[in-house]
């Protein structure tokens, strides 16, 4: 996964689904570029997650399910029919007053990623969410609120384009560490 060379992410909001009911996450991850770009960003507003989670678009959040293969599968067959797209980012949004998020909007790729999502909602990963799905990209999460303008009003001309070819297929550990089992590149049925 770019951002982070282990693969490893820590979860700090999370617990984890147990062996028998393990926890699902899939996510676009980002050029190193872009990655440490945002890192560095999201670091700047004092936000200490920049530290253990990469920037990236998550299409699956933590789901819960009581068969990991069917799981694998699933979301191996949603990568093999999916094709490379251009993820482009422009400008900023919040989720506030609702939740205390700033993000970078996805401006190109906005469709694919909703659709990407919706596919791999289904099946062993089926759940109805609290909220509508909104790709985005999270830079300042959980800070007093003039931090969080700061993140709006700083990022609020960023840009960045890149293609997105994989995505990765994750699993919560018992330690509370997301540990990515599998990069499967679109439009191919395995691994990368």
């Amino acid at each position: 996964m770019p951002g982070f060379e282990d693969g490893t992410i820590e979860d700090t909001a999370g617990t984890a689904g147990g062996a028998d009911r393990p926890l699902v996450g899939v996510i676009l991850g980002f050029p190193d570029m872009v990655a440490q770009e945002l890192r560095a960003w999201r670091a700047s507003f004092g936000d200490r997650m920049a530290e253990v989670i990469p920037a990236h678009i998550t299409l699956v959040t933590t789901t819960e399910t009581s068969d990991w293969d069917a799981a694998v599968r699933h979301v191996r067959g949603v990568a093999a029919q999916a094709r490379p797209f251009t993820v482009g980012l422009k400008g900023t949004g919040t989720f506030r007053p609702v939740s205390p998020v700033v993000y970078v909007n996805v401006d190109e790729g906005f469709e694919e990623c909703v659709s990407l999502h919706r596919e791999l909602q289904q099946g062993p990963l089926a759940r109805t969410l609290p909220f509508p799905y909104h790709p985005h990209v999270t830079v300042a999460h959980d800070l007093p609120p003039e931090r969080l303008d700061e993140a709006q009003s700083e990022l609020e001309s960023y840009s960045a384009a890149f293609t997105v070819d994989s995505m990765g297929l994750y699993q919560h550990d018992a330690d509370g560490f997301w540990q990515l089992r599998e990069e499967l590149t679109f439009g191919r049925a395995g691994r990368r």
